[in-house]
């Protein structure tokens, strides 16, 4: 981070199958703003460094990578995207998605992040998402889309995690947004939302 400036953020919040890393890329693409998922940050470690063994001890064994080398692996990432030009904070607005998952996570990056507003794409229909989410396993190669009893327990984590981060942040910063509208649609109301700050 450069001094102490802290990043002004988006946060995209919504179950797995909410579409919120669609919106999140498509935001990213507008001048003056940069987005990234948490998953993007994992995709690019280099497995040779400390932080990169430290998370392969975890994933390999399909557990959640502990709050502390998340948040570590992201300050890394973010260090990175800001030497390459690619995260210019006294200009771009930071668009997360994934991140944070929890309010441990939310507490330890509280000195990072201005949290502006909290998209949350909401779709009350559980099934809808399992929908979607094995549509996408189809069309990406997802294998952890595929088992139907998978996306349930992924969807009901979820759930209970996504409730700590909306308390901590508080209801005046939370957009709900309804989720099985098109994109398009989806995103013209985050972009109306995103002009009313």
């Amino acid at each position: 981070m450069v001094g102490s400036m802290k990043y002004r953020t988006f946060l995209i919040f919504g179950a797995p199958g909410s579409g919120k890393g669609t919106q999140g890329k498509i935001i990213g693409m507008i001048p003056g703003f940069c987005h990234l998922a948490c998953g993007d940050v994992f995709r690019s470690l280099d497995i040779s460094s400390g932080l990169g063994q430290s998370f392969m001890q975890y994933s390999s064994k399909g557990e959640l990578v502990p709050d502390d080398v998340t948040i570590s692996l992201w300050k890394e990432h973010m260090q990175k995207m800001q030497a390459l030009g690619r995260f210019k904070p006294e200009i771009d607005h930071l668009v997360l998605d994934g991140i944070p998952r929890n309010a441990h996570q939310a507490e330890m990056l509280s000195d990072e992040l201005d949290v502006k507003k909290i998209f949350y794409l909401r779709c009350p229909d559980i099934n809808t998402l399992v929908h979607r989410m094995k549509r996408r396993a189809l069309k990406d190669n997802r294998l952890d889309d595929a088992n139907e009893s998978i996306i349930r327990q992924r969807l009901e984590t979820y759930e209970k995690e996504s409730k700590s981060v909306l308390d901590f942040y508080g209801e005046d910063l939370c957009i709900r947004l309804d989720a099985t509208q098109f994109p398009y649609e989806v995103l013209r109301d985050i972009l109306l939302e995103m002009n009313t700050r």
